[in-house]
């Protein structure tokens, strides 16, 4: 049997600073070249679980267990889960004054690269990659040369964002709330960057609250978030459901 990309454990998280519990108790189990969305309403804890699995400080597991790849993710940081594969495309990526978009997605791909033993890009092969992968993204070679997400519009935050992820390849790429602040035109390009995407050797956790986004980037599974877990589980008429009844139809299910 094939090992998961993905094993949630009766995972529960509590805020740092505040002593409050935000997941209470999530399982979840997302197996190699699947796409799995996660739906909730504000404050059901889906970006604590992003930010729990990219190793963002603030938040502390108190009981369960995260698997990648088969490893114990929670006895790797933050930059050791970049390098074996793990991708967070944040819903609101930060800008990076005086650092032009080219030179940080350089040093991102290389750091990397050092990081798994393997030798830097050479200049021509890097900018080949990144001149094929941003033409499928409709990025301007412009956009590329202004600093990192400084003046960027939403659209173009998240195409930058999706550029990089083509570029890092990575084995899970964690998708927090993709389609905020995007209009349809830029949501419908951002859909085909992770669509193309898709793989046999790779897996996507899709966080939305919208079914739109999932009208482009069709899921094999849903999952339902209500109050720090899961409560519902299904295919993609899942999404519909939840269109149509709304979240409070669903509180108080248990999984």
């Amino acid at each position: 049997m094939t090992t998961p990309i993905l094993e949630i454990k009766d995972l529960h998280v509590k805020v740092e600073e505040e002593d409050k519990e935000i997941l209470k108790g999530v399982n979840l189990t997302l197996p190699a070249g699947e796409v799995h969305a996660i739906m909730g309403r504000n404050g059901s804890g889906k970006s604590t679980l992003s930010y729990v699995l990219a190793g963002k400080d603030g938040y502390e597991v108190t009981q369960g267990e995260i698997l990648f790849n088969g490893k114990d993710l929670l006895e790797m940081e933050a930059d050791e889960r970049a390098a074996a594969g793990l991708f967070l495309a944040f819903q609101y990526p930060i800008e990076i004054p005086g650092v032009a978009t080219m030179t940080f997605l350089k040093a991102a791909l290389n750091a990397q690269r050092k990081s798994r033993g393997e030798e830097e890009l050479k200049i021509p092969e890097f900018m080949k990659m990144v001149k094929e992968a941003s033409a499928k993204l409709e990025i301007k070679q412009d956009m590329l040369k202004r600093p990192l997400n400084v003046g960027f519009s939403g659209g173009e935050k998240k195409r930058a964002e999706i550029l990089q992820m083509a570029l890092m390849q990575p084995s899970l790429c964690v998708l927090d709330e993709t389609d905020s602040g995007l209009d349809i035109d830029a949501l419908k390009i951002v859909s085909e960057g992770v669509n193309h995407l898709r793989a046999a050797n790779r897996s996507m956790l899709v966080i939305t609250h919208y079914q739109r986004l999932l009208n482009y980037i069709v899921p094999d599974r849903v999952h339902v978030f209500s109050d720090g877990r899961i409560v519902e589980s299904g295919d993609r008429e899942l999404a519909l459901e939840l269109e149509s009844k709304g979240y409070s139809s669903f509180d108080g299910h248990a999984a």
